[in-house]
């Protein structure tokens, strides 16, 4: 009988260090591409010069505090933000009692944040109930809240009815089950055509690159 060779245990992965050169340059890299910005746009906004940026993403030099300021400037974030500094460990717990709650009741919409409000979450779900003819924001973003950054990207996955779907101006009719993925920067709202309420959940990914 052959004897069982006992497995060797997994090496586990150490976390990226948010300081590390290569590090950086992608963060750098993929926020400025997010925003659409070349590298002189970003130059322009931030007073480093494309040369610099260049290296920096390529993970070649590593930013002075000075210019990781610059940069993070030009990209619209705080320091902390931009070097990740905010996050606070890799498990983050909501509990149900914790949970971040809003809607707008004239519009039969009220809605729970499931996932935490501190920095560097870069996700959000949500959980979204439409009353009856009820929903979300306003049509095409008229006269409703800011949409996502620039470059986030939004699935939802209906849990209970129907909704629509409008998003810049094209209507998409989902039933329960349903899951739609969708550019969150574009114009869009959620409908209730029904006569029942309608439950989803929402993901919003900030900063991710359209394909």
């Amino acid at each position: 009988m052959t004897p069982v060779r006992e497995q060797e245990p997994t090496a586990r992965a150490e976390p990226a260090d948010p300081l590390d050169p290569s590090v950086i340059g992608a963060r750098v890299k993929a926020l400025r591409e997010a925003e659409g910005l070349s590298l002189r746009d970003l130059a322009e906004r931030s007073g480093v010069s494309a040369p610099m940026l260049s290296q920096v993403e390529r993970g070649e030099t590593s930013p002075t505090l000075t210019v990781a300021s610059r940069i993070a400037s030009g990209l619209e974030l705080r320091l902390s933000q931009f070097l990740r500094l905010d996050e606070q460990g890799a498990v983050t717990v909501v509990r149900a009692g914790e949970r971040r709650r809003g809607g707008n009741a004239r519009r039969g919409h009220r809605f729970e944040v499931l996932t935490s409000a501190q920095p560097g979450q870069r996700a959000e779900l949500s959980r979204h109930t439409l009353g009856a003819g009820g929903s979300t924001g306003a049509p095409d973003g008229v006269g409703g809240g800011p949409l996502h950054e620039p470059g986030s990207r939004e699935t939802a996955l209906v849990q209970e009815g129907r909704v629509v779907l409008v998003c810049d101006g094209r209507r998409y009719e989902l039933g329960e089950g349903d899951t739609v993925t969708f550019d969150a920067d574009l114009p869009h709202h959620f409908e209730n055509p029904t006569t029942g309420d309608a439950v989803f959940l929402a993901v919003v990914a900030a900063g991710l690159r359209r394909s």
